[in-house]
């Protein structure tokens, strides 16, 4: 019997992702079926694809059945592909899955006569069933945890399908050569115990945990590999403190010096015995992502998230004395009762609590969400199309967004960016609030059409001194070290900045410098094998006059020392010390200074 071709299809949001889905309804397959392998294959593009180019491959495979992993942000690709495809292979079925097309399913397939059916919920044992169904060995309305068109008019639901043990779901990465240069997905859980109502986690009211002892033999399979990050998609990982704190506890204890570990928790629900395990892995082996999304508590209660947040402060305080986390923050602008004050209230409180990144986001409103089945309760308008974003609410106009907008993109420049430690310390203490202080560099950049015509990387901080001269005049020699400074921290600098002092008076004492360093090796660990000059070239020494921390004017210069072979691995800045004008080091590793700025 000729074997039905199924063709399982991703539509990444970039090249560096990949799906986890279409990988893991293939191993489940392939492990309770391996007599369908030759029936399924994989294929996987990027929104980036031009639709042509995607149809053309398609075509080139011509597969009878076709099945697409549908989110937020590949849905309105893939809706255009299902148009075509039907054009021009009119005898493939088509099929969809994943968390876009699994809530209002019905309407989606009246909208769209193309599609055969839809895979509700999780698939990795439904669609098993079907490879069953397309080699006649099962009926189709015996499938649980599906839709099918029966007939032009008529859509029928099967009854829910039963939740797979999670430990039944294969590893799908043995055959790393498929991932090369892409993030690797991770899964010991699925579920979340938590109601908040923008999100569609909340629906599944159970959490399923992954046996232990697979878990750990797989995450050695990624040690082993060297792997360079390994994201895990747990909704909360530390909802259950022994799952938690058995797998941070093995990470630690088989730590390779490479790989990198990402996790979403509750931090405020940490304790003392997962700090101290937290505090204890290598700088730059685990980095946090932590969802805040407001600190005003009637927002908080309206979106059913309970957080106490004067006791994440001090949590994130404890993690932050490690000086070995990398902790990134969200808050989400457009939530209920959360009006423009109250939002910049809520940004000072999380850049107080100074992460290595805080992501401003904007409320999707996603279907089967209670945010959605809400929304006309507070007046919260939001786009048609995906990705469903908020437009305006009872209490944000959409003028307050748009500003929002702005103030995001600077965050993301000058704070994500971590290229303006230094300067962006002693600036935001040129205003009231670090929220005005994003909200004048955007109201700056609008003035100056720098939306408009975003400037390069390396003249950000030129603009950023532009706004100095106009916002704190007499300090603009001050704020010049600082950006010297800063752009120092963070690259050799191919070419001088132009707003840097002249070195012409300092290039002796620089050059006896590297000369004595040569012989004595007294401060630059791994360049004993090179000479002056070569370590002049390969690390950079600068002339300041101002104090970084008081602001004060010295009479005579100090220097810092950069080093680019040694960096800071939760910021990428150079390990960089301060040396006196006779040469020896006048302070601790300035990189050590530099974290403290942020304590």
């Amino acid at each position: 019997m000729k074997k039905t071709k199924i063709l399982l299809v991703a539509v990444n949001a970039k090249y560096i992702h990949s799906n986890p889905a279409i990988y893991s309804l293939r191993a489940y397959q392939h492990k309770y079926a391996p007599q369908y392998d030759e029936m399924v294959g994989l294929a996987s593009y990027t929104i980036n694809h031009q639709k042509g180019e995607i149809l053309a491959q398609l075509y080139g495979q011509k597969p009878e059945v076709i099945a697409f992993s549908c989110y937020i942000w590949n849905i309105t690709m893939i809706k255009s592909l299902i148009r075509e495809l039907k054009k021009i292979l009119p005898q493939t079925q088509i099929w969809l899955g994943g968390p876009e097309v699994s809530y209002e399913a019905k309407a989606l397939m009246e909208e769209y006569p193309q599609v055969k059916g839809i895979m509700r919920g999780e698939g990795e044992a439904t669609f098993l069933e079907l490879c069953e169904y397309y080699q006649g060995e099962k009926k189709i309305q015996d499938i649980p945890g599906i839709l099918y068109r029966q007939d032009k008019e008529t859509v029928i639901e099967t009854p829910e399908r039963s939740l797979t043990d999670l430990s039944d779901i294969p590893f799908f990465y043995e055959d790393m050569e498929e991932f090369a240069n892409r993030i690797i997905y991770y899964e010991s859980a699925r579920g979340c115990p938590y109601r908040c109502s923008y999100c569609l986690s909340s629906i599944d009211k159970s959490v399923r945990f992954r046996d232990l002892t697979i878990v750990q033999k797989e995450l050695q399979f990624f040690l082993d590999q060297k792997v360079a990050q390994v994201k895990f998609v747990d909704r909360t990982f530390n909802c259950n403190k022994k799952h938690a704190l058995a797998i941070w506890r093995f990470l630690a204890e088989h730590d390779n010096g490479v790989t990198n570990f990402h996790f979403e928790v509750a931090a405020d629900s940490l304790d003392e015995e997962e700090l101290k395990v937290l505090n204890s892995f290598r700088p730059g082996a685990v980095q946090l992502e932590i969802g805040v999304q407001s600190t005003n508590p009637g927002t908080l209660r309206e979106i059913d998230r309970s957080m106490d947040v004067e006791r994440l402060k001090k949590i994130l305080s404890r993690i932050r004395e490690g000086h070995n986390i990398h902790m990134h923050l969200d808050l989400i602008a457009g939530l209920p009762y959360e009006d423009l004050t109250s939002f910049a209230r809520s940004f000072d409180e999380v850049y107080d609590m100074k992460p290595e990144q805080l992501q401003l986001g904007f409320l999707k409103v996603l279907k089967g969400s209670k945010m959605y089945k809400k929304a006309k309760d507070y007046g919260l308008f939001y786009t048609d199309e995906p990705p469903y974003e908020v437009l305006a609410t009872d209490w944000l106009s959409f003028g307050d967004l748009l500003k929002l907008k702005q103030i995001e993109e600077m965050v993301e420049i000058y704070y994500n960016s971590n290229q303006f430690t230094y300067t962006l310390k002693k600036l935001q203490q040129e205003f009231s609030s670090p929220f005005v202080m994003f909200e004048t560099m955007a109201a700056f950049y609008e003035q100056k059409g720098y939306f408009i015509q975003t400037p390069a990387r390396s003249y950000r901080y030129q603009v950023l001194l532009e706004f100095v001269k106009e916002i704190a005049p007499g300090k603009e020699r001050f704020y010049r070290e600082l950006l010297t400074m800063d752009i120092y921290l963070r690259e050799n600098a191919k070419s001088r900045p132009e707003f840097a002092a002249s070195l012409e008076k300092h290039k002796e004492i620089i050059r006896a410098f590297y000369q004595k360093e040569m012989k004595e090796h007294a401060i630059l660990k791994g360049y004993e094998s090179y000479d002056a000059r070569q370590m002049a070239r390969m690390t950079h020494m600068e002339p300041f006059y101002y104090d970084p921390e008081t602001g004060e004017c010295e009479k005579e210069p100090f220097y810092v020392l950069y080093d680019y072979l040694h960096r800071n691995p939760l910021t990428y800045e150079a390990h960089s010390y301060r040396i006196g004008s006779n040469g020896n080091p006048i302070t601790e590793d300035t990189d050590d200074a530099a974290q403290k700025q942020n304590d």
